[in-house]
């Protein structure tokens, strides 16, 4: 009886003692494209490294003409043994004006856009008769997105957004990522 109690003792200890893996995410390269320069254009758009721990995504997209009446966002993710990235977990298209009316009418959509919620300047109803931003999006609340709120795989990633208006795509935006 001694030796089974003295066993679970030590098997408590080392159930304790485990140190939980987590993934890391890591930006590795953002483009953005105008389709459209008498439509809009990008004033900037980058990835800024501060130090070894502190990484953020910056983009201004200036707007020439409006409106932005859709946007189409899809995950792709590289799989080995295969070119290129190939289509992942989802691929939405949505009036961008109706789901900013009710962010949570869409569940896909309403967790992507919480990507980005407090460091834009997009969190309101339409019309946007301004430039976007998107300021210091900071690489550790991305991390926070895919590896805590909804984990994803490990893997290298692309996120891929259009931005339409009048059913012509207008502008792209594409965010490279890894997670580890």
């Amino acid at each position: 009886m001694g030796v089974n109690h003295c066993g679970l003792v030590a098997l408590l200890a080392l159930s304790i003692s485990i140190v939980e893996i987590s993934s890391k995410f890591e930006f590795t390269n953002i483009m953005c494209n105008s389709l459209d320069k008498q439509f809009s254009d990008f004033e900037y758009c980058y990835i800024k490294s501060v130090n070894r721990s502190y990484k953020y995504v910056s983009i201004k997209a200036k707007l020439f003409k409006t409106p932005i009446t859709k946007i189409n966002g899809v995950i792709l993710k590289r799989f080995n043994g295969y070119n290129g990235y190939r289509p992942f977990m989802f691929n939405i298209t949505l009036d961008a004006c109706r789901f900013m009316n009710n962010t949570k009418s869409n569940p896909i959509a309403s967790y992507l856009y919480d990507f980005i919620r407090p460091f834009t300047n997009m969190n309101h109803n339409c019309p946007y008769d301004h430039d976007l931003v998107i300021e210091k999006l900071p690489i550790h609340f991305v991390n926070h997105q895919v590896t805590k709120v909804l984990p994803v795989p490990e893997g290298d990633y692309l996120y891929e957004t259009n931005w339409m208006a009048y059913d012509i795509r207008r502008a792209v935006v594409k965010v490279y990522g890894t997670i580890s």
